[in-house]
């Protein structure tokens, strides 16, 4: 039973629905990074393990933005990777693969995962070993249509599609059934980083939120 009335719940996850990725050099500003996709509406984002110095960042970040933006730990593989996270501070778990054992572990803390998967077995085996999400990664070689087909058959899974989703393929991906997406480096792309154009991320934050407000309305209707 949860007993913390800050701890993020998978419902909150899928209600958040835009995850931004975070995954860069040494010495990220991950303060700035954070500030300006909050204002811009996202409420949630993943910094990756490959990201120099990302235990510590996410200790910060969740010392400074949690629980208005949660914050998350992406390239999760294996359980010694998420057992860190955890110490560290991460309130969800993402992997680019399928991980019976991860998936296991966070069960038992009661931390939200998306698990990766590529193909329909494996997107089945995350389900069935308690992913709360399955990552469907690569999705840019995929697309909607690849989605709209998996759910056919297996139409209780939670797909988050990740790798090379834009505004232009975000609504698509919600028509064809996601409860949402992971964005990297077409939201925090590098020439933001390079430029600190925090205003110009805000912006580009706030496209991406509405652009998943008017998809989830349409399919709604």
């Amino acid at each position: 039973m949860n007993t913390d009335p800050d701890k993020l719940t998978t419902e909150e996850l899928q209600d958040i629905g835009l995850v931004a990725i975070i995954r860069t050099g040494a010495n990220a500003p991950f303060r700035e990074i954070a500030a300006a996709l909050l204002a811009g509406g996202l409420r949630a984002m993943e910094v990756t393990l490959t990201t120099p110095g990302a235990l510590a960042a996410i200790t910060l970040l969740r010392r400074e933005f949690s629980p208005k933006l949660r914050i998350g730990v992406g390239t999760v593989l294996d359980v010694s990777d998420a057992l860190a996270a955890f110490e560290a501070g991460a309130e969800f778990v993402v992997t680019p693969t399928l991980q019976p054992e991860t998936i296991a572990v966070c069960r038992e803390r009661g931390i939200p995962i998306a698990c990766g998967a590529l193909t329909p077995t494996e997107a089945l085996a995350a389900y069935r070993a308690g992913a709360d999400f399955v990552k469907l990664f690569p999705s840019d070689t995929l697309g909607p249509a690849y989605v709209k087909a998996i759910l056919g058959p297996l139409p209780f899974l939670k797909i988050i599609p990740t790798g090379g989703v834009n505004l232009d393929t975000l609504g698509p991906f919600i028509q064809a059934g996601c409860v949402g997406a992971a964005i990297g480096g077409n939201l925090v792309s590098r020439q933001i980083l390079q430029e600190k154009d925090w205003k110009g991320l805000e912006s580009l934050t706030r496209q991406y939120v509405t652009a998943l407000a008017a998809a989830r309305s349409a399919q709604a209707k």
